[in-house]
């Protein structure tokens, strides 16, 4: 046994004795050659060794030749991994057949993964560039715009990162000259549909939206927004005009309603029958704004090319068909290949187009012109035609959908030859394969394909349009705008899906002024859904979630829209801020945070508004007799869900005022304070901020010489009218005093500045040291602005004593007179400097000694 087990040893070893093995080379070297080589390699390595060396001696001793390892996979054919593992028989045609069909499937498996890896890394992204545009834009906006190079930009731009965060950044991007007519344009159509949600009349306003489209010819998107427009118009059924109103009172009545018609069911159950029925209302309103379309291509081709056309005496309906299918698929004197003649002409292509453009009924009457020719090709084809155009969903019975599929089963499915027009016919009144969504030769441009799926769509069956929404996404906005940009918007609103229709247009910059105003109009109509307060985004007004539908933050679209001229125009700004409140009625505190964010917005816009005539005209003011008059705001409170005057002063004017004043702008909180009736607060920022202008050197500039006059103003009419009387009222009189006297001062008046200066009675310079005292003693009870302003007055009322005895000391009056108006002085001198000693914990080292220094001149 062992014998034969050693034969077999030998003859196994023999088995590739012939093959050569280069990598491993034969040893002829004695021991103490190989020595000697490994001492000199490993001397010229310095001792070190490579990782793979490293491996290879540990591989070496758990018996595995990895030099032999790597060549085999060097050398490994992958093309037979999933050759069978029995060979087949040239007779086995079962076994071929199963094995051709794992292949093809272990071969779908692999070309569907390696689709869905691309597709995955392409749309990750896509979705990453899309996000950083987004964040990019986002960034700009908030530093004032993407071109702020000038000195003034930039300057305003730094002072925003010191004001309240939320009215940071308060322009966009610079407007060009075509913007701005755009917006204008625009703007007209929000300030009328304001005009009648206060007159509780209804608006026009995508026809409205419609006439600022078209009269934009110039711009490239407007044709796309103008056909946009027109189908919203048709999927919500608004009349180009409103009838005329015979008497007063009577649109109460007989008006149609506009505003939130759909908001109820489109913001309520999707499942419910009537959000079904408004599915198919939308699908029946965009197949119809398509007809109108292709109706109005039709007769500019004509009128284009009448030698073509041979219209002829006749402007039938049917006739322009004829004459267009005439120019399209007749060509050198014959009809376009698969064109069936029906009683010698294209009945089936005349049949389809007089559907395609809206003109059922006329179609129906061809038919039953040729009813016999046709009853000879097509059995009972007019009785379903009939049938099918009469009804008012354009369905017909199971019973009938089943004879006409059983037909196109038999005749057409598989025909070369059918006429794809008749097809089409089929497909639409059985629906038929609604999976195969093309029709060669008829659903050749993205609108006529579009009108076919919508034609197709049946709420009963195959999700209805939620179903064909589904699809539509699926091929994404790449699939749409290839050829024609512009495009996926209106795909979107066509399906019903509002919300991602503006925001697809909000994307691109030279769409942002259309995305904004169909926004309006969909929430004017109650056709878009606000997302909550939480789930709204930074980045993107587009929220989506799993778990709900899309939803659009119509206030977060406005304000980056308006504030790009806020500045310029704020009661135009003011008439956007008014739409937000347009979806105050949504449920789950939505609407309730809308109309919250519309007065922030409005206190945004008072704020942010340049101080003025026109400030004034926004916010209201007071008359020269005193009487007060209301600002657009206050004119337009309905609109912002303000109930009474009480709440608008709280949360506009006053709310404003506060925000005002922490940007800064202490005249015109002061007068939103005083508008607002709050008058004890009006004296005490008046206090304060006159309290800031006599400390710093700025008091001087444009900003304190208005809070001056907006003080005298007002301090006139309250000791007229006896409002808010008290400290607060007395500080503010007193300040203003010391602004006198410091004016007197700078034109060199100081016998003018010592006289202002006693009668505000801050000062005691009788001589009198127990009043002094009592004096110094009463400091601490003055207002927080007198003392503050301590070192202002002491040293100005020392520099007029200086000045005055200067004066007289080189005078030419009689010495006695002199004399003792120089004691007078002297003595008003020491009793300040006592008051100063007294007090001279509230000043400065420096102050007090520049008081001795003056004191000191007055006693030589």
């Amino acid at each position: 046994m062992a014998s034969d087990l050693s034969s077999l040893l030998n003859s196994s070893r023999a088995l590739n004795s012939h093959l050569s093995r280069p990598d491993l080379p034969s040893v002829n070297l004695s021991l103490d050659q190989i020595e000697a080589q490994s001492r000199r390699l490993v001397s010229r390595q310095l001792g070190a060794s490579s990782d793979a060396d490293r491996a290879n001696y540990l591989l070496a001793q758990a018996h595995v030749d990895a030099p032999a390892l790597a060549n085999s996979i060097a050398h490994l054919n992958t093309s037979t991994t999933f050759s069978p593992l029995q060979p087949l028989q040239d007779t086995d045609v079962a076994g071929y057949l199963r094995h051709a069909h794992e292949q093809n499937l272990i071969s779908t498996i692999e070309e569907g993964r390696r689709e869905t890896q691309e597709h995955f890394y392409r749309l990750l992204e896509e979705r990453s560039h899309k996000d950083w545009e987004a964040k990019k834009r986002r960034v700009f906006e908030e530093l004032g715009g993407r071109a702020t190079s000038d000195s003034k930009a930039l300057a305003e731009m730094k002072k925003s990162f010191h004001g309240k965060a939320a009215l940071a950044a308060s322009t966009g991007p610079s407007l060009t000259l075509q913007m701005q007519s755009k917006m204008m344009a625009y703007d007209r159509a929000i300030s009328e549909l304001n005009a009648a949600r206060l007159r509780g009349t209804p608006c026009p306003v995508i026809h409205l939206l419609m006439q600022a489209a078209a009269s934009l010819n110039s711009e490239p998107s407007s044709q796309q927004m103008l056909q946009n427009f027109h189908v919203l118009a048709k999927i919500t059924g608004e009349p180009p005009a409103l009838p005329p109103v015979e008497h007063a009172g009577a649109h109460i009545l007989n008006a149609p309603l506009f505003e939130r018609k759909y908001a109820r069911v489109y913001l309520g159950d999707s499942d419910s029958r009537e959000a079904a029925a408004l599915r198919t209302q939308i699908a029946k309103g965009s197949r119809e704004a398509l007809e109108d379309q292709f109706w109005d291509i039709i007769e500019r081709s004509i009128q284009s090319r009448p030698m073509e056309a041979r219209l002829g005496g006749d402007p039938s309906v049917a006739n322009k068909i004829r004459a267009f299918l005439l120019m399209r698929y007749y060509k050198n004197g014959q009809w376009e290949e698969r064109i069936e003649l029906v009683a010698g002409q294209p009945l089936w292509a005349k049949l389809y187009y007089l559907v395609r453009t809206g003109h059922a009924q006329e179609a129906l009457d061809e038919a039953l012109k040729s009813q016999q020719a046709i009853e000879h090709r097509e059995d009972s084809f007019v009785s379903h035609f009939r049938s099918w155009v009469e009804s008012p969903e354009r369905r017909l019975p199971k019973p009938h959908r089943d004879h006409l599929q059983t037909v196109y089963n038999a005749h057409m499915l598989h025909s070369a030859s059918a006429d794809p027009f008749k097809l089409a016919l089929y497909k639409l009144m059985g629906k038929l394969e609604p999976s195969r969504r093309t029709v060669p030769q008829v659903t050749m441009t993205t609108e006529d394909w579009l009108w076919f799926q919508l034609a197709m769509v049946d709420e009963e069956e195959e999700g209805g349009l939620r179903g064909l929404t589904e699809v539509l996404l699926s091929y994404g906005e790449r699939h749409f705008d290839g050829a024609k940009k512009g495009v996926w918007p209106g795909v979107l609103l066509m399906c019903g899906q509002f919300e991602r229709s503006v925001a697809a247009l909000w994307e691109h910059p030279e769409t942002e002024i259309e995305a904004v105003h169909l926004a309006i109009a969909l929430a004017y109509h109650g056709l878009l859904r606000v997302p909550s307060r939480a789930e709204t985004s930074d980045i993107s007004p587009l929220t989506l979630s799993p778990l709900s539908p899309p939803a659009l933050s119509l206030p977060m679209l406005i304000w980056r829209y308006v504030r790009q001229f806020v500045k310029l125009d704020a009661k135009e700004a003011l008439q956007y801020v008014y739409c937000v409140c347009l979806s105050a009625d949504q449920g789950d505190g939505v609407g309730r945070e809308n109309v919250e964010t519309a007065w922030e917005l409005v206190r945004r816009i008072i704020v942010l508004a340049h101080s003025g005539p026109a400030w004034e005209e926004l916010v209201g003011g007071f008359r020269p007799d005193g009487t007060r008059f209301s600002g657009v705001i206050e004119q337009g409170a309905a609109l912002l869900h303000l109930q009474n005057a009480a709440q608008y002063n709280e949360q506009i004017l006053i709310r404003a005022a506060r925000d005002s004043e922490e940007n800064d702008r202490i005249p015109e909180a002061i007068k939103l304070y005083n508008l607002a009736g709050d008058y004890g607060t009006v004296i005490s920022c008046l206090a304060q901020a006159l309290g800031n202008t006599l400390a710093q050197p700025a008091g001087e500039t444009d900003k304190g010489k208005i809070i001056e006059r907006t003080a005298v103003e007002i301090l006139r009419h309250y000791e007229r009218t006896n409002r808010a009387v008290g400290k607060d009222r007395d500080a503010a009189v007193r300040l203003l005093r010391i602004r006198e006297a410091l004016n007197a001062k700078s034109s060199g008046r100081f016998d003018v500045v010592l006289e202002i200066m006693e009668s505000t009675d801050l000062i005691p310079l009788d001589g009198d040291v127990a009043k002094i005292t009592r004096k110094a003693e009463e400091f601490k009870d003055l207002h927080d602005a007198l003392q503050r302003n301590l070192q202002v007055y002491l040293p100005l009322t020392m520099e007029a004593l200086a000045a005055v005895h200067q004066s007289i000391k080189n005078s030419a009056t009689a010495e006695t007179t002199r004399q003792m108006t120089l004691t007078t002085l002297r003595k008003k001198s020491r009793s300040l400097m006592v008051f100063g000693g007294i007090l001279k914990y509230r000043m400065s080292p420096d102050v007090y000694s520049y008081l001795a220094r003056l004191d000191v001149e007055i006693a030589l």
